[in-house]
C-alpha cells in the first residue's frame, strides 16, 4: 500500500469512527474517534484521536478496519 491509497482509505475517518490498523510484523494500532490530518508539506500520513498524532508507514500496513 502506498501513501495515496492509505489517505484514500482514511478519508472516511471523521472523528466519529474508530480505526484499527494491522501492520506487517508488528502490533495493531487501535485509534478511537480517529480523523485524518490533511496532507502537510512533509507528505507523511497522519491520523489523530484529538490527543495524540500517529504517523503511519503506509508500506507496512497489512489491513485496516474502520467502524
Amino acid at each position: 500500500m502506498d501513501a495515496g491509497q492509505l489517505r484514500k482509505a482514511f478519508s472516511e475517518l471523521n472523528g466519529q469512527r474508530d480505526a484499527r490498523i494491522e501492520f506487517v510484523q508488528a502490533h495493531a494500532l487501535h485509534v478511537r474517534r480517529a480523523f485524518l490530518i490533511p496532507e502537510e508539506k512533509d507528505g507523511l500520513v497522519k491520523i489523530s484521536d484529538g490527543h495524540k498524532v500517529y504517523v503511519l508507514d503506509a508500506e507496512r500496513v497489512a489491513w485496516i478496519e474502520i467502524g
